[in-house]
């Protein structure tokens, strides 16, 4: 009997049908507005799709910011036992750190991506190159400053010594890019270079550039702004180095004095011998004149760097433009050796001098010849004295 009755029900009329299917609809369409509010449609409120996307990424960029400050003060804090040049050190690279790992931990996701043939080739276009690095670690870049000679005259010692400083990166190895390797093309040159950060320098130093015919033109078609240091030193005492170098690689070498003259009666010096010619400075910084400004070379006494490095490194470091970090704390004389040495090398503790390829005891060389040197170098002297308008005193 129920089932009989419930068949004989009335069927619902057509308007509650139609009531109810309107009902649903609504229900249905209200559920996909606000999904579309809530997430999908979120970029309807925004000028562009850009700013939303990288409005997202700085809001990540805020909350990596406010978990590394307590990092940071950590570490500060755990290294309040550092003072002067090693806290500004530390402090510097950890600061450096932190804005590298805030790039890197950046989902990609997050940002708005170039073009797939973009991402997959890694490159950008030519006005940013050298500007960006995917992985936050800075970029190579071609050097803004040169050590560009002389050989024997220090420019190792100078470099090393520079390296201190946090805001220069240097090349260990001499490129010797203007002189031997041209051909290899600047992106070659540039792929020698240490990554750096913004504020930084590049540097490399390659002693011959200052005395090929070459270097000035090719340096300034790289760039006219290029800072460039010459470490001199007395042309007598740079040429019997120079011999006692070649000396120790080639034993069976003629006496100095034998290569010093092209007649030993006459007295007629051999100026084609390069140990002889690399000291005639003012022929040479003559063609660099015809290049580059007086103002953009700095000439570095090569026996002050020994006397007195903080000094010449204090002057340097004002011609880069940088921060005087480098000072009298940072040297101690080794006696043993004759030069100054650093109390704590580049990313070490460690004292550190330079190799034993240096400081090597000189030959005994007959003083008239000497003095035969020293008469031949004067006038070239003094006329370098006069270029540069700094009195070296080789000739006292």
């Amino acid at each position: 009997m129920a089932f009989s009755r419930i068949s004989k029900l009335d069927p619902p009329s057509r308007g509650i049908l139609r009531k109810a299917a309107v009902m649903l609809c609504s229900l249905l369409t209200s559920l996909f507005l606000l999904h579309c509010l809530a997430d999908r449609c979120s970029t309807t409120t925004s000028p562009s799709p850009v700013k939303a996307s990288f409005g997202r990424a700085a809001g990540l960029l805020e909350d990596l910011s406010s978990q590394r400050t307590k990092r940071l003060v950590y570490e500060w804090t755990a290294g309040s036992e550092l003072t002067g040049y090693g806290a500004a050190r530390r402090s510097s690279r950890v600061l450096a750190d932190e804005r590298a790992r805030q790039v890197v931990e950046v989902p990609e996701e997050s940002l708005l991506l170039p073009p797939p043939d973009l991402v997959a080739s890694r490159r950008v276009s030519p006005r940013f190159a050298g500007q960006l690095s995917p992985l936050g670690e800075g970029s190579k870049k071609l050097p803004q400053a040169l050590i560009i000679g002389v050989k024997k005259g220090g420019t190792r010692a100078l470099l090393e010594f520079l390296r201190v400083h946090p805001d220069i990166r240097a090349v260990g190895a001499e490129p010797h890019f203007f002189d031997r390797n041209y051909d290899n093309g600047l992106e070659w040159y540039r792929e020698l270079m240490p990554k750096t950060l913004e504020g930084q320098i590049t540097m490399e130093k390659t002693p011959s550039y200052f005395v090929t015919r070459e270097a000035p033109a090719r340096i300034s078609a790289m760039s006219r702004d290029t800072k460039l240091i010459v470490v001199v030193r007395d042309p007598v005492t740079r040429a019997i180095s120079d011999y006692t170098q070649t000396l120790s690689k080639k034993p069976d070498i003629p006496s100095f004095e034998s290569l010093t003259f092209k007649n030993r009666t006459t007295g007629l010096i051999d100026t084609s011998w390069s140990a002889i010619q690399i000291g005639i400075y003012a022929k040479h910084l003559d063609n660099w004149l015809q290049y580059f400004p007086m103002d953009q070379i700095l000439f570095v006494s090569g026996e002050r760097l020994i006397s007195d490095p903080a000094g010449e490194l204090g002057r340097v470091q004002d011609f880069l433009g940088l921060k005087r970090i480098i000072t009298d704390k940072h040297f101690y004389f080794n006696q043993t050796k004759g030069f100054p040495c650093l109390k704590k090398a580049e990313g070490s503790s460690k004292p550190h001098c330079l190799g034993k390829t240096k400081g090597r005891t000189h030959p005994n060389i007959d003083p008239e010849v000497v003095q035969r040197l020293r008469d031949f170098y004067r006038p070239f002297n003094m006329k370098f004295y006069q270029m540069t308008g700094r009195f070296f005193g080789w000739d006292d």
